[in-house]
């Protein structure tokens, strides 16, 4: 198995890990800005561990980065210069200007790529005829994220690590939503059945978050 985290990566959890918990406490205690921090990373470490493995078991490699956009418009010439970390900010973001209650922020930061591993692309039997990742094999991977993240936040309550449980089920939430490179795009076009059935268990986790706390 090849390395399992790049430093590139390591970087983008850590860099989402602290958005996401400093623009969800604002700091209001360090007690809850510690709590949160972990809560957060070890939500995306298990997000990024599922997504890993889903894909050694498929012959593949995912690469996880922040979630990047190059247009903020539709038009030719309405695109940065260079690609913006739209992951890094929108937390910060979306506390200012849309969820100003119970520590709700965006949570979607990372996105990831898959290719085909070195072993995969010298295979020419069974069920892997071609060496190409389908959409198919990104939904699957995408899934196994969001699943693993549903599953986590039913431990988290188990164990009575209410924040725990709230990170999973929002960064669920707001993953599964069908825009850009987010886990619901690929889930979406690659298993739409799947999007569908994972999309209500994430909307019922969502709202049932905020009763939690």
């Amino acid at each position: 198995m090849e390395k399992m985290f790049g430093k590139q990566e390591i970087g983008a959890v850590i860099i989402s890990t602290l958005m996401i918990a400093f623009a969800s406490t604002l700091i209001e205690t360090w007690g809850l800005f510690f709590s949160a921090l972990l809560a957060v990373f070890l939500v995306l470490i298990i997000n990024v561990l599922a997504k890993k493995i889903s894909g050694f078991y498929l012959e593949s490699i995912v690469d996880i980065r922040l979630w990047e956009i190059r247009r903020w418009g539709v038009r030719p010439w309405q695109k940065f210069r260079n690609s913006f970390p739209i992951g890094a900010f929108l937390p910060v973001i979306s506390k200012i200007f849309l969820f100003p209650l119970n520590g709700l922020v965006w949570t979607a930061s990372l996105v990831f790529d898959v290719r085909p591993s070195v072993h995969r692309a010298v295979r020419r039997h069974g069920a892997y005829t071609f060496s190409e990742m389908t959409e198919s094999h990104t939904g699957v991977i995408a899934a196994w994220g969001i699943i693993a993240n549903l599953f986590f936040a039913l431990w988290g309550y188990i164990l009575n690590f209410p924040l725990f449980t709230q990170f999973n089920l929002w960064y669920a939430f707001f993953n599964m939503i069908p825009i850009s490179n987010l886990d619901g795009s690929k889930i979406f076009f690659g298993k739409p059945l799947l999007w569908y059935v994972l999309g209500v268990l994430s909307l019922i986790g969502f709202l049932y978050s905020f009763i939690i706390v």
